[in-house]
């Protein structure tokens, strides 16, 4: 048995896992951990932020990017709690992230003396949210306590996990035993009756829909062999963007879904909610039968269908292809055909916003990475940008977390340093995270931050004007000079204002291979109406 520190013990079942970087931010709890990164530095690359938000986030770009698990520490306490809406994120987008955090000493926790960065149950707010959360008593525990974390947040339903280890416990050293990976739990064999039972209900329908969420992200071969044998648009949205490529004739964005729902009498969902549907187009079209394929025996209890069906997105689209009989669903094409055309000609007209979201389009190309915000030009995005493979437009889903965009794209840069990286973000939202520019110049993580600035927090202060006789309370910004912000930490920037003269800098910001800003000064809440997209309007 090897003698190891607990942090050395951390970091051996780190690199086991495949871990070769971490995203933290030091302190004094966690001196022991951080000496040895540093004593590994050789295989595992630190990358130190100026906030413990952006930490987490830049954990969260990572594993969205890459469905890979991804690793951030920090300080317990305030430090651990300025992590929550990342990790909450994490837990609405099934994102694979680890928090690894510390704890006062051993011999005093759950004692409330007031210890540095002492909380009064730190790891039971961390099991009210995460898959799995647990303490490392001593260096020995650590290869099982984490093999077991990696094995939780990569079976079934990924999602994110913690461990946190006493303050005193990361420099002591023992003789310790190093675990190997677990593994993952396997997947759930799908029910073939159940399989049955929903093929017979595709073979009879009229117009079945297949719908998509981010469950389904490595499923996108098995998913459209299912569509094109039966003949069944696939819609999507946000997280589900991409598991069949938008320019394939039977994937359509949620605008074109809509203009079919009144036809639709079978609903599938694979890897999904399947929230917009059936609560924001509500009432459902009568006789409409529902079937939902998810590998989360949760998500069944918690919506009730007509064919539930336990198992993986790819087994299952797998298993009930091959159960189905062969229909093109050539009678559907031109209907949907039309709806998708028709969807493109009404988004088109979301002007300035959709000139925006064409312009990055086309400059990061087909295998660029798009990194939305909470602001109008990615609300946008979620009903028009066209997206072409699985992963590669990075969202909040939906947790809306205002502020994300900008250190979530700095880990999905780093993940991805020779691909196009777009970050779109508001001016409120991205000064929440602003300060890591210094980050981004500090290790060469290359991204583009596109802000768009209306000087407010656009949404919010259009709705209160719309619904409030025009009034409106704490939407309105005052900004620093955007484009003086960004070289005093020495990024490129560039100032624009409309989408022509956005496709320009983003030509000059990507070929730089350096952090570049681009501000796009726009006045958007008084040009254009309340978007009919965000909010579908419910039958009647």
């Amino acid at each position: 048995m090897p003698r190891m520190t607990g942090g050395d013990a951390i970091v051996d079942s780190l690199l086991r896992h495949g871990v070769d970087t971490i995203f933290g931010l030091p302190g004094v709890q966690m001196y022991g951990l951080f000496d040895a990164f540093a004593r590994n530095a050789n295989q595992l690359r630190v990358l130190n932020a100026r906030h413990e938000q952006t930490t987490a986030y830049m954990a969260l770009g990572y594993a969205q990017s890459t469905g890979k698990p991804a690793a951030f520490t920090v300080v317990p306490g305030p430090g651990l709690m300025n992590t929550m809406g990342a990790m909450l994120t994490a837990w609405g987008v099934n994102a694979p992230i680890m928090c690894i955090t510390g704890q006062v000493p051993s011999a005093l926790i759950g004692h409330g003396r007031g210890q540095l960065h002492e909380m009064p149950d730190q790891l039971a707010t961390l099991k009210s949210m995460l898959k799995f959360a647990e303490r490392i008593e001593h260096p020995t525990d650590a290869p099982q306590v984490m093999a077991r974390a990696f094995q939780a947040m990569t079976s079934g339903r990924p999602g994110p996990v913690a461990v946190e280890m006493p303050w005193d416990m990361f420099p002591a050293a023992a003789d310790v035993t190093p675990m190997d990976p677990l593994g993952r739990r396997t997947n759930p064999v799908p029910d073939p009756e159940r399989i049955s039972a929903l093929a017979k209900l595709v073979d009879a329908a009229k117009f079945p829909i297949i719908w998509v969420g981010g469950g389904a992200n490595e499923a996108g071969a098995e998913v459209l062999a299912l569509a094109e044998k039966i003949g069944a648009p696939v819609v999507s949205f946000r997280t589900g963007k991409g598991v069949v490529d938008s320019r394939h004739p039977l994937s359509l964005g949620t605008v074109a879904g809509f203009e079919l729902w009144d036809k639709c009498d079978l609903l599938i969902g694979i890897g999904t909610r399947l929230d917009v549907p059936l609560t924001r187009w509500a009432p459902a079209p009568a006789g409409l039968k529902i079937a939902r394929i998810d590998i989360d025996a949760a998500e069944h209890r918690r919506l009730t269908v007509d064919v539930p069906i336990v198992a993986d997105a790819a087994d299952g689209a797998r298993a009930l292809a091959a159960a189905v009989a062969r229909n093109p669903g050539t009678d559907r094409r031109a209907a949907i055909a039309a709806a998708k055309a028709s969807a493109l000609a009404q988004i088109a007209k979301a002007q300035p916003q959709f000139g925006l979201v064409e312009a990055i389009r086309d400059a990061v190309g087909e295998d660029g990475l798009i990194v939305d915000e909470v602001t109008q030009v990615a609300y946008i995005a979620w009903y028009g940008l066209p997206v072409y493979k699985p992963r590669t437009m990075i969202t909040s889903g939906f947790n809306g977390t205002l502020g994300y965009g900008f250190p979530t794209a700095l880990g999905v840069k780093v993940a991805h340093p020779d691909r196009p990286v777009v970050s779109i973000c508001g001016d409120g939202g991205f000064l929440f995270g602003g300060s890591d520019l210094a980050t981004a110049m500090q290790f060469g993580i290359n991204l583009v931050t596109v802000v768009v600035n209306n000087a407010s927090y656009g949404n919010v202060l259009r709705d209160q004007k719309r619904l409030f006789d025009g009034r409106h309370s704490g939407s309105v910004l005052t900004n620093p000079d955007f484009v003086a912000y960004a070289r005093a930490f020495g990024a490129g920037a560039w100032r624009v204002e409309d989408a022509a003269g956005l496709k320009r800098a983003l030509a000059e910001a990507l070929a730089s291979n350096a952090p570049a800003l681009i501000e796009v000064v726009s006045d958007i809440t008084k040009d254009y109406p309340p978007s009919e997209f965000h909010q579908p309007k419910r039958r009647q």
